[in-house]
């Protein structure tokens, strides 16, 4: 080494230059998941005669299923991964970010178990608890593995390549699209159902009280009627251009934007067939896409590779007009026998832990998204 030459030091990741990282915002989205797979259906809350903590000294319990060690192993690896990678985006040392999700991981699974006391329908589990701090060991160690090759770095540079500044909050809602899109839906990509489900939830309220008679009156009813040819036609084009714009407004310009955005749409198509084969079977997991789904789908892409030409806030703003028109025609969308079905298959089968969340992911999506693209029009963004 000659005199003079700078010693170079490992590379460490950068601080994020945004409140919250992509990962701390999946990290305290995949937590309310937990946290609602956990308790739910929140209903029947009591205090038992036996001690909250006494599940703990007992034995493992007799009787369990593959299912039940499977999900509670593998469902809190994720988190442990998503905490992990978070504190280092936020100038944690990687063992340090790795104990403290473990820790983190072991106490939220604690808590939750000690909750199911006072839940008829839930059984505490000392073996549930060890699975899920396991899990969260394994996660947290595998973020640490990617920390140490370079991975957090690789995001890095890959961010400030494809995506504009600050984009994270965009990404987030990206990813959370494709987790409601599992859970199933009247039309492809037609989420926002919350205002038929409150309107449903106010009249039940409203039942034989003074305000019944003023529900009925400001609170009125669509006439709901079967969808023709071309209203099901922009029905799916509204609910893929909405993310589509999305994507565009956290892509960086040029031909990168175009990639990612086919990358989004192959990715929805991809996730819409997992629901439809978690819901009838592999063999039904394209018979949603219907040469109609197809040329909606096919306009509303080459609608957003034109918008891609132009500025990020008007790709914004048409994004927000797309969105509000999806919740007013959702909102009409009739249902039929097929779909009630499949959410009853979803309400009473293995997927009832998942159930209510997906749910509320695709009944709120869209309203965030527009908050997020409303922001957008007023946010000076570079170039």
């Amino acid at each position: 080494m000659t005199e003079g030459t700078p010693i170079s030091k490992p590379s460490q990741p950068a601080p994020t230059q945004e409140y919250f990282s992509s990962a701390a915002w999946l990290a305290y989205a995949y937590a309310g998941l937990v946290i609602y797979a956990s308790l739910y259906p929140f209903t029947g809350w009591r205090i038992g005669s036996v001690g909250v903590w006494v599940f703990w000294s007992q034995k493992f319990p007799a009787y369990w299923t593959y299912f039940d060690l499977i999900t509670n192993f593998a469902g809190y690896i994720p988190l442990g991964f998503l905490v992990g990678i978070a504190l280092v985006r936020h100038l944690w040392s990687p063992p340090w970010a790795t104990l403290l999700a473990v820790v983190l991981g072991a106490m939220l699974s604690m808590s939750l178990e000690f909750l199911q006391n006072f839940l008829p329908q839930r059984v505490p589990s000392n073996l549930d608890g060890l699975l899920n701090t396991s899990g969260a060991f394994c996660g947290a160690v595998i973020g640490w593995l990617v920390c140490s090759f370079g991975g957090i770095n690789w995001w890095q540079m890959v961010r400030k390549r494809w995506f504009s500044q600050p984009s994270a909050g965009g990404i987030f809602l990206l990813c959370v699209w494709l987790l409601g899109l599992l859970f199933p839906l009247p039309y492809p990509f037609a989420m926002g159902q919350i205002l038929v489900r409150a309107r449903e939830f106010v009249l039940g309220l409203s039942i034989d009280t003074s305000l019944d008679s003023w529900v009925q009156v400001w609170i009125p009813v669509f006439p709901l009627r079967p969808f023709t040819t071309t209203g099901e036609f922009v029905l799916i084009a509204l609910g893929l251009l909405g993310p589509c714009c999305l994507a565009l407004t956290v892509a960086a310009h040029g031909w990168r934007c175009r990639v990612f955005l086919l990358f989004i749409v192959v990715m929805g198509l991809l996730t819409t067939s997992l629901s439809s084969a978690l819901s009838f079977g592999p063999e039904h997991a394209w018979s949603w896409a219907t040469h109609e789904a197809w040329r909606a789908m096919m306009a509303a892409l080459g609608f957003a590779l034109i918008f891609s030409c132009t500025p990020r806030r008007w790709v914004a703003a048409i994004g927000l007009i797309s969105l509000a028109a999806l919740i007013f025609m959702v909102s009409l969308a009739p249902s039929d026998p097929f779909f009630a079905l499949n959410l009853q298959s979803w309400e009473q089968g293995r997927f009832i832990r998942f159930y209510g969340a997906a749910q509320w992911v695709g009944w709120l999506w869209p309203f965030a998204a527009m908050v997020y693209l409303a922001g957008a029009i007023f946010t000076k963004t570079p170039k």
